[in-house]
């Protein structure tokens, strides 16, 4: 078993469990963040995953499917949280590719994909931020350049 990125949990709450302490805390603290900020999207486990809310979405096979609009997870060298949904303003960016410069505190590099918040520790993050994200997002949800956004 990898204590960073837990592999085979089949619940929420199995995947938690499998993490090691530090990361255990991280994860627990930012789905507190997420159901208290946004308790209209639901948690379920997603791809191995914390997902909070769907939407249904067209993959390029022309195949639909629902994806999280919120999701974290472990991985080996660091944590992700995922925020697919796009900003009001910026229509054909992420939100989270608009808000990189305040998602993060001061003398901590940036590390934000398209839609993917990487941090090796919670304290990396501007939570207050970051809950302006979340917020933004469960209004927004959707993937930049896909067929349908519900």
């Amino acid at each position: 078993m990898n204590m960073f990125k837990p592999v085979g949990a089949k619940s929420p709450e199995e995947y938690i469990a499998m993490l090691n302490e530090e990361r255990r805390e991280a994860i627990e603290t930012l789905d507190t963040l997420i159901k208290d900020t946004v308790p209209e999207l639901k948690r379920w486990f997603a791809y191995n995953m914390l997902g909070y809310g769907k939407f249904q979405y067209t993959d390029y096979k022309g195949n639909p499917g629902e994806w999280p609009i919120i999701a974290i997870a472990s991985q080996k060298n660091y944590m992700s949280l995922y925020v697919c949904a796009i900003d009001p303003v910026e229509k054909g960016k992420y939100i989270a590719e608009v808000h990189v410069d305040d998602l993060y505190k001061d003398g901590v590099k940036p590390n934000v994909g398209k839609s993917c918040i990487r941090f090796k520790k919670l304290d990396d993050l501007n939570l207050d931020e970051v809950r302006e994200v979340l917020k933004q997002a469960a209004k927004n949800p959707g993937l930049v350049g896909a067929k349908d956004k519900k």
